[in-house]
């Protein structure tokens, strides 16, 4: 049953990979690669046909896609070198794990965080799977939100405070304002931004709380100039 199912596992990789390769553009490819400052190799795929070939394949196997699978899915289209394939990693878990995370999952999550780390990977976990990992275990939120914003590695700063992009109103704002403050004399420009955008996102639920700790906080410039955008 185990070779069974290993052999599934490896045919959805295997077809997925195979409908990329038959949709790559090379001159878009060169483009995406471009944007992403050539870090990563892309197919040249855009994201209207990736996330459908990435219906049409899991419709193929639906079945078989088990919380187990998807994980192991998961990890090995992460060791690929085409970054459509890391979107598509992340996007699997997020359709089939959220609300049904284990609390040992926030292993997983911090080695997707860490691993091929950039803004576009690095945002949608944050929002997406960490947020809604925390959402599910509350209890877990000053753990790993400690560990994340107190580790060396920006990454995970940066994610302990995007998570809660999307809470509204159950943004814990003492939470964002001490994340935030913790990090405000950082001259990591993905820091700067993160915090300004964090700080935006809640200004559409509380303004005036936003304005207050901006005005007070002494936050970087472009922390600040993000954070006030919406607030007139």
């Amino acid at each position: 049953m185990i070779q069974l199912l290993d052999f599934k596992m490896m045919s959805f990789i295997s077809e997925l990979i195979l409908k990329f390769e038959n949709n790559a553009d090379a001159d878009t490819a060169f483009a995406m690669e471009k944007y992403l400052k050539n870090i990563f190799k892309l197919y040249g795929v855009k994201a209207p046909i990736r996330k459908a070939i990435l219906k049409e394949t899991i419709t193929s196997f639906k079945t078989e896609l088990t919380r187990k699978k998807v994980i192991e899915i998961t990890d090995i289209l992460y060791q690929k070198p085409q970054r459509e394939l890391h979107y598509c990693a992340i996007e699997l878990i997020d359709r089939f794990l959220k609300k049904k995370y284990e609390v040992t999952d926030i292993d997983f999550i911090q080695k997707l965080i860490i691993t091929n780390s950039w803004w576009d990977s690095v945002d949608f976990i944050a929002k997406h799977i960490l947020g809604s990992y925390l959402l599910q275990f509350p209890n877990q939120v000053a753990i790993v939100t400690s560990q994340f914003s107190s580790s060396k590695n920006m990454w995970l700063n940066r994610s302990a405070i995007l998570f809660q992009l999307g809470y509204k109103e159950k943004t814990d704002s003492k939470l964002l304002f001490s994340l935030c403050d913790n990090h405000k004399y950082s001259n990591e420009f993905f820091i700067k931004k993160a915090i300004g955008w964090a700080l935006r996102e809640y200004s559409k639920v509380n303004p005036e709380e936003v304005l207050q700790f901006v005005s007070t906080a002494g936050l970087k410039p472009l922390s600040n100039k993000e954070a006030l955008k919406r607030i007139k």
